[in-house]
């Protein structure tokens, strides 16, 4: 007697068996996939058709709900730069930046550092120093960073909630040259995580540089060390 692979391969090797020996069609029966009775192949058939549509629907269902929460978040990220870009100030411009990142897109903390420029606002904290190694970390990114550990003791900026915060997201801000970072933290582990695209998160920080840009005297090539 024939083995299961055997009359596979027959079946295989001869595709027109059964336009040849129709009448064994009719006779075939095959157990159905969610009960114990016996189907014939065409309901089987349909049976599988029917299995394959619901999964291509889930799939379809899946790929539009992405699609929706893409287009919404394409919608926040216009909506921040049209922001930044209307700022009158250094000071407004900060500040509307960590309130936006805030209110729509649930980073609740946010902090910058710049460097290697010169302005009239130098008591903010976004100027305060920045280690030697920090800066070469970040001039050398060459995308934002998403992952469960801060570089650098970087945590530490936010103080108290420092030991509570468990992601976090770097963005590298540059014209010419770099000159800054900015630096996202949450408590959640799924907020910032290693691998999440940072399309956005990198747009988000072409346009807070170039808005910096306005505000900012850049000092000389060279200054200070890690450039």
């Amino acid at each position: 007697m024939p083995t299961p692979e055997q009359i596979a391969e027959f079946l295989r090797v001869h595709p027109d068996f059964f336009e040849h020996n129709a009448d064994l069609l009719l006779n075939l029966q095959l157990p159905h996939p969610h009960g114990g009775r016996t189907v014939s192949i065409g309901e089987r058939q349909l049976v599988a058709t029917r299995e394959k549509v619901k999964l291509l629907e889930n799939k379809l269902a899946e790929l539009i709900h992405f699609g929706e929460e893409n287009d919404a978040l394409s919608a926040r990220v216009q909506n921040l730069a049209l922001r930044l870009i209307g700022c009158g100030s250094l000071d407004t411009l900060v500040d509307t930046l960590y309130l936006e990142l805030l209110d729509h897109f649930s980073v609740p903390h946010v902090a910058v550092r710049l460097w290697g420029v010169a302005s009239a606002s130098e008591a903010l904290p976004e100027f305060n120093a920045a280690p030697d190694d920090l800066r070469g970390f970040i001039v050398a990114m060459s995308s934002p960073y998403c992952g469960h550990h801060a570089v650098y003791d970087t945590h530490l900026w936010f103080g108290e909630h420092a030991p509570h915060l468990k992601s976090y997201a770097i963005v590298p801000l540059r014209n010419e040259k770099t000159f800054g970072m900015l630096l996202m933290a949450s408590e959640s582990a799924e907020r910032f995580y290693p691998e999440m695209g940072t399309l956005y998160l990198a747009r988000i920080g072409e346009v807070f540089a170039a808005c910096l840009a306005r505000y900012l005297d850049f000092l000389p090539a060279g200054d200070p060390p890690g450039e």
